[in-house]
């Protein structure tokens, strides 16, 4: 035989010697029922007590890496929560001058109705009534002049100077929202209202719209600059610089510690990746490393049927399959309906031998064997035949032939099996080629 192919039956011995279980790999099945009919013992149960035991140890094993796995998954949730916390942004208060009032939840006042046509008769009206009004502010009754006004606003709806100074009268009562109320109206009526503008810019100040505040009394003040004003904005715009700096700070912060949960995000999940990746290719190596036979089928070294001397299938001495009984005459001639006998049509059927051969025996091999000297070669390089090998079908016939050579009548008919059994004859040299 080939010296490698020699060499890689003793590595697969080796292998079937140091780790008996090999033999229980299902692809090797026919050869274990060939053992077993030469009378081998196979160490199933101190083989499956050995495999129990490892694998009880491996699940102590993966056990305790699930646990490890656990704490893993536990540390980055108390990593994440403690970042949580860490990321919490605080706001502190801002110090701010000046006094405001709670805001006022009246009822709407009475507003004018800009559908109703205005006459000259209701303008002086309306210029009579606001007269009065002035009057009251001048001795301090508020309330009284609100309903001069609330009259002259009626009389004439669309005077925006009238809703400015019903305003102006409501900030003195400390009523902001009514005041903006009517800042807006006039507004409405001329977008340059300086009154509406000024009006509106207290009331806001009083509810501590310090930004919004400052923005109105700077516009009254371009369109209409008065003293009231100017001393007005002195005491809101430090508020409003003081606010628009504080909302600047946390919006940076805010800012920064998004910029770093984002860039935390990705860290984490290149981690993910990366993690997921090493563990599929430990698996694959893992995977990869397990003892093979390298061959077919499940692990036999150099192929099926691995060139083991004296016969087929690998080498198994005694002849194919494991020598014949009687005369070793296959009955009723060899696969293929060939009359009378082996292959090709050899007189005889073959029942009694070849000339110089044993009982039964092709010639060159023993008592019912094959020739010893066969070149394995030619079947692990036969494409055909190896794909026949990976065919259950066929390898389920073979089997049963070597457990009975009287069983190879059952399968002459069979179109898949026939034609691989003369094929592997002929390359053994039974058959002409």
């Amino acid at each position: 035989m080939d010296a490698t192919k020699l060499s890689e039956l003793k590595l697969f011995i080796d292998q079937c010697k140091s780790d008996p279980s090999l033999l229980s790999t299902p692809s090797l099945s026919f050869f274990r029922d060939y053992l077993q009919s030469l009378g081998a013992k196979i160490p199933t149960a101190a083989d499956e007590e050995h495999k129990d035991s490892k694998e009880t140890s491996f699940v102590v094993e993966e056990e305790s890496d699930e646990d490890m796995e656990e704490t893993e998954e536990q540390k980055p949730k108390v990593e994440e929560e403690e970042e949580e916390e860490e990321d919490e942004i605080v706001e502190s208060d801002v110090e701010l001058e000046g006094d405001t009032v709670e805001p006022d939840n009246d009822p709407p006042q009475k507003m004018g109705d800009a559908s109703v046509e205005v006459t000259d008769e209701n303008r002086e009206a309306a210029q009579e009534a606001k007269g009065k009004a002035m009057e009251a502010l001048t001795e301090g009754n508020f309330d009284e002049a609100i309903e001069h006004l609330t009259q002259a606003i009626t009389l004439n709806p669309t005077s925006a100077i009238m809703y400015g100074n019903r305003a102006s009268v409501y900030i003195k009562l400390k009523r902001p929202n009514a005041a903006i109320r009517d800042a807006n109206a006039a507004l409405e009526i001329n977008p340059d209202s300086a009154k509406g503008y000024k009006a509106r810019g207290m009331a806001r100040a009083m509810l501590g719209e310090w930004a919004e505040a400052a923005k109105d009394l700077h516009l009254a003040s371009t369109i209409d600059y008065d003293e009231e004003i100017s001393a007005v904005l002195k005491k809101v715009e430090p508020n409003a610089h003081k606010l628009e700096e504080h909302r600047r700070k946390y919006d940076r912060l805010r800012k920064e510690r998004d910029d770093k949960k984002a860039a935390r995000d990705r860290q984490r999940r290149r981690a993910e990746a990366q993690a997921a990746y090493d563990k599929a290719k430990k698996e694959e190596q893992s995977s990869s490393s397990r003892p093979s036979g390298g061959g077919f089928p499940g692990g036999m070294p150099g192929g099926f049927p691995g060139g083991m001397p004296g016969g087929f299938p690998g080498g198994m001495p005694g002849g194919f399959p494991g020598g014949m009984p009687g005369a070793g005459g296959m009955p009723g001639g060899f696969p293929g309906g060939m009359p009378g006998g082996f292959p090709g049509g050899m007189p005889g059927g073959f029942p009694e031998g070849k000339p110089g051969a044993g009982a039964g025996g092709m010639p060159g091999a023993g008592a019912g064997g094959m020739p010893g000297g066969v070149d394995f070669s030619k079947i692990l390089n036969d494409p055909e035949l190896m794909t026949a090998f990976s065919d259950p079908e066929v390898m389920a016939a073979l089997q049963d032939v070597m457990k009975n050579p009287a069983n190879l009548a059952k399968h002459q008919a069979n179109p898949k099996v026939a034609p691989v059994i003369a094929k592997m004859m002929g390359k053994f040299g039974g058959a002409p080629k």
